[in-house]
């Protein structure tokens, strides 16, 4: 049958066939450690579910207006009020069936064809696909230790061209962990202001971070659009729920595309996530934050003893980024042997790199100290045979 021409654009996801694989190697009684998949090994904070079921018992189980549930925006909004001291009216906020829905939402808005879109290489490859989805061509600017693995200023100045029309980049970054600071943020929003571009910031990690303290460029500018989460660092993952805010002139047609093509997020999730921004909530989110950093911190030193440890170690998310030239120019060969020979499921780097990453794998951080020493133990065995 003769499909679409666009679905040629969009690559398959690798990290999730081998999750199925590493299921059915463990449904067969495998001990596998799963490293592979950005989910922590938390549950959704108690608050939160208790939340979801009353508002299930109290019959909230109807639509909420295209945008969101009103208290729910006006609490995201509080929460960037409260802590990266940028003032939000909520009607710039769009509740959207998770992080996907909102890049959906800007991706139509913001790309068409013949457009062109900056971003960085390794990234997310459904950012990528979103935009080619759109019409768009993206042009993934290779990045590395010297930019501190993010696309910076000078890095746009020198890829934009005469159709370019957007900017995208996450800090942190999936898959490397590594962010972008105020300063380094002031400078990417200047250059793009300047090339009369637009600028959409990924923030989904915004919450994880370790050595820096979070920010938003919010905080910097109203003109930027800012696709957020509720899956990381709330730690809702399958509730599906995200968000998208937006310059005050975009609110008007994003809308009207949400309610083409979602309707609206889930009502009984909105409910739930009204609990995420309790003190009693924020207490659990930050000592998992604190754990994850412990597990960062644990796996680099593991790491570290095998010559693996990156030379910049991750800011925020649950990720480490390791170069594995030493021992193979093919890591999904590398990760689907690993698996089957020491039951580690790690992802591979070609995921999220065009450029170099047949050289690299993604490590998720997303499991106990124990564990991640012991799939450390088992990698050094493996790489021992190479």
């Amino acid at each position: 049958m003769a499909w679409s021409p666009r679905i040629d654009r969009v690559a398959p996801f690798r990290v999730m066939s081998l999750l199925e694989t590493a299921q059915a190697r463990e449904a067969a009684g495998h001990d596998v450690i799963h490293l592979e998949v950005g989910e922590p090994d938390f549950s959704t904070p108690e608050p939160v579910v208790t939340a979801g079921q009353a508002a299930l018992a109290a019959g909230h189980t109807r639509y909420t207006p295209a945008a969101g549930l009103p208290a729910l925006r006006e609490a995201i909004a509080g929460h960037y009020a409260e802590h990266f001291d940028a003032e939000v009216d909520p009607r710039r906020i769009l509740v959207t069936p998770g992080a996907s829905g909102a890049l959906l939402l800007a991706s139509q808005l913001l790309a068409g064809p013949g457009d062109r879109v900056l971003m960085a290489d390794p990234n997310y490859p459904c950012n990528r696909h979103f935009m080619a989805l759109a019409g768009a061509e993206v042009d993934a600017v290779p990045v590395g230790p010297a930019s501190g693995w993010q696309l910076d200023a000078d890095l746009i100045e020198a890829h934009w061209r005469d159709a370019t029309r957007l900017a995208m980049l996450a800090t942190p970054s999936n898959p490397t962990g590594h962010m972008l600071d105020a300063e380094q943020l002031t400078a990417v929003t200047a250059t793009v202001a300047a090339r009369g571009g637009h600028l959409l910031v990924d923030e989904i990690y915004q919450g994880l971070c370790y050595d820096l303290a979070p920010l938003s460029v919010a905080a910097i500018t109203p003109d930027a659009f800012v696709v957020n989460s509720f899956s990381k660092y709330f730690g809702m993952t399958g509730w599906r729920l995200g968000w998208l805010l937006a310059p005050e002139a975009a609110v008007e047609p994003l809308t009207r595309l949400a309610q083409n093509v979602f309707l609206a997020a889930s009502t009984p999730a909105q409910h739930a996530a009204l609990a995420a921004f309790t003190p009693a909530c924020r207490s659990v989110l930050e000592a998992r934050r604190l754990e994850l950093g412990r597990r960062r911190d644990a796996l680099l030193a593991s790491l570290a003893r095998l010559g693996l440890a990156p030379s910049l170690p991750p800011q925020g998310a649950f990720y480490l980024w390791l170069d594995i030239s030493p021992y193979s120019d093919d890591s999904q060969a590398f990760c689907r042997r690993l698996l089957e020979e020491e039951n580690v499921a790690i992802t591979p780097g070609i995921d999220f790199a065009l450029e170099g990453g047949e050289h690299h794998v993604r490590i998720a951080f997303t499991t106990g100290v124990e564990r991640l020493g012991e799939a450390v133990d088992r990698l050094e065995r493996f790489l021992t045979r190479q």
